[in-house]
């Protein structure tokens, strides 16, 4: 088993403080490994730190890190960043991961947070409502998704 592994399956045990004394060596150890940098950022929110783990998620994404690693750093660096109120940063963020990951609805979903925390909440709205309405499979709700997402972007409108 490698370090990082074992860090995983420490992390997964819930033996977080071993963790994060583990990965921290790795980062040390191998600092052009973006999974190292990406697993630290990961113990760090596990652990409630999110102030700390915001710069491993972005050294993660600026080494290269791919694939689902990759789809789950722009997730955790902007919900961090909307965390801690930076939520410029998160923005970027989610609009970034947005272009990346298109098909990807939970960026959809952290984004309208992000807007909703910035005052923007029609956009933010009509996001959560286009995405219920898309994706439930509720029996209620599937039967009126033609009206919900005709709404989801005149929550404004009056009809007269």
């Amino acid at each position: 088993m490698t370090k990082l592994e074992e860090a995983i399956r420490l992390r997964e045990a819930g033996r977080h403080a071993e963790a994060k004394t583990l990965l921290l060596d790795l980062v040390r150890e191998e600092p052009l490994v973006p999974s190292n940098w990406y697993q630290c950022a990961w113990i760090h929110d596990a652990m409630g730190l999110e102030k700390e783990a915001a710069p491993f998620y972005a050294k993660a994404l600026e080494l290269g890190l791919a694939d689902e690693e990759r789809r789950g750093a722009w997730l955790g660096l902007g919900s961090t960043y909307r965390t801690l109120g930076e939520y410029e940063s998160a923005r970027t963020c989610f609009r970034q991961a947005i272009r990346e990951y298109p098909e990807a609805r939970e960026f959809q979903v952290f984004y309208a947070m992000t807007l909703y925390n910035l005052g923007e909440h029609a956009q933010a709205m009509e996001l959560m409502l286009r995405q219920l309405g898309e994706t439930s499979g509720d029996e209620g709700i599937a039967s009126y998704k033609k009206a919900i997402l005709f709404y989801a972007d005149k929550l404004d409108r009056v009809w007269k």
